[in-house]
């Protein structure tokens, strides 16, 4: 396969690469864990040691992303997008509007389920270019009586990324980062509510993170199905129904492992590092390869590109997976070519991208 022995390159978008210590963990504690006579998977969540899994987890991630008191961390399932039904559904009132930044399909999607519960409108929008570039923060239009303003942090399918975020005020800002969540700092203060869904860069699909500051809950809707009260999930912390039990103790290993590898800072740095790799060799090339964002909006996660001829472009992605590069066929959107390098992805797979890109284009210049 390649020097990772049996583990493939593996750049898919998401579910995506979980950290091979990670996994070895789960792998030694599966039937028996910490002396239950059980698998965590077994365990009551109502049990002590599985309370200790979950509070310790919501630890590490207040503690990793500096976030305050003023904030309730959550865990919901439904993924990013029931976030983009329960966002209105919490804070949408008929007597107000919500401002939607749009930044490609994620942002479709959550402005279109917004439209089923009140007023929304586009705060500004990159469509017009297929989505290749952030909007400057001077293009972004929104009013300060709105409900919120909400944004996608990072934008999977097209490799844009925001480097700094709108400031917007009294007006609520909400964001989805399910695909940048943990990658770099940020100032989770900007924000009133985050969610993530957890497959990218947290840990394994079906737990969804949610961060949101606690004037929120007293605005929210309580009107609504209880399952999707933010309230609801914050008063019980987490645990009014049975919860995702082994993917929140995944997470909590993820977390375990940026911690270990130095925390956020270290982490920052090697995924600026892994996507210079990948895009030195586009703009090296001489227009072999060349990106589908702008170079100021590009994403350190998700790296979009192309080659430069269609049939050298299948004939890429073919030989790629013969040498055991996984994930990397560009949304159909887009098309071309796509390296997802979320956190969990090391430096050597994004490494042997780089000089399989290189040598490509020797033999086929």
């Amino acid at each position: 396969m390649n020097h990772q022995g049996t583990r493939t390159y593996n750049f898919n978008a998401g579910p995506s690469a979980l950290p091979l210590t990670v996994l070895e963990k789960a792998q030694q504690e599966l039937i028996d864990f910490r002396g239950s006579g059980m698998s965590v998977m077994e365990l009551s969540h109502r049990s002590a040691t599985y309370e200790e899994v979950h509070n310790q987890a919501i630890a590490n991630l207040r503690k990793l992303m500096s976030i305050s008191d003023e904030y309730e961390v959550l865990f919901v399932q439904g993924g990013g997008s029931t976030q983009f039904a329960m966002v209105p559904m919490n804070f949408l009132t008929p007597e107000k509007k919500a401002a939607y930044i749009m930044t490609g399909a994620w942002s479709e999607k959550a402005f279109s389920e917004a439209k089923l519960f009140g007023q929304v409108y586009q705060a500004a929008s990159s469509k017009d270019s297929n989505y290749r570039y952030i909007p400057s923060l001077d293009e972004v239009k929104f009013e300060a009586s709105d409900a919120y303003v909400h944004l996608t942090s990072n934008n999977t399918i097209f490799g844009t990324q925001w480097r700094e975020f709108p400031n917007t005020g009294d007006v609520p800002l909400i964001a989805d980062m399910s695909s940048d969540i943990l990658s770099k700092p940020i100032a989770v203060n900007k924000f009133a509510l985050i969610y993530a869904g957890a497959q990218k860069n947290l840990g394994p699909s079906g737990v969804t993170v949610v961060i949101i500051r606690k004037d929120m809950l007293e605005l929210a809707n309580k009107n609504i199905p209880t399952m999707l009260q933010y309230g609801i999930h914050a008063k019980n912390n987490s645990l009014y129904n049975t919860p995702p039990t082994f993917g929140i103790y995944l997470l909590g290993e993820v977390l375990n492992w940026v911690e270990e590898t130095g925390g956020l800072d270290a982490l920052t740095k090697r995924n600026e590092e892994k996507a210079k790799l990948i895009y030195d060799a586009i703009d090296q090339s001489n227009g072999f390869y060349y990106g589908h964002a702008d170079v100021n909006s590009r994403s350190l996660m998700n790296l979009t590109f192309r080659v430069k001829d269609e049939e050298l472009e299948k004939k890429f992605l073919a030989e790629a997976k013969k040498e055991g590069f996984v994930g990397l066929n560009g949304h159909r959107s887009v098309g071309g070519c796509r390296a997802s390098a979320y956190n969990a992805v090391p430096y050597e797979a994004c490494k042997a991208l780089s000089q399989f890109m290189v040598s490509f284009q020797q033999a086929n210049s």
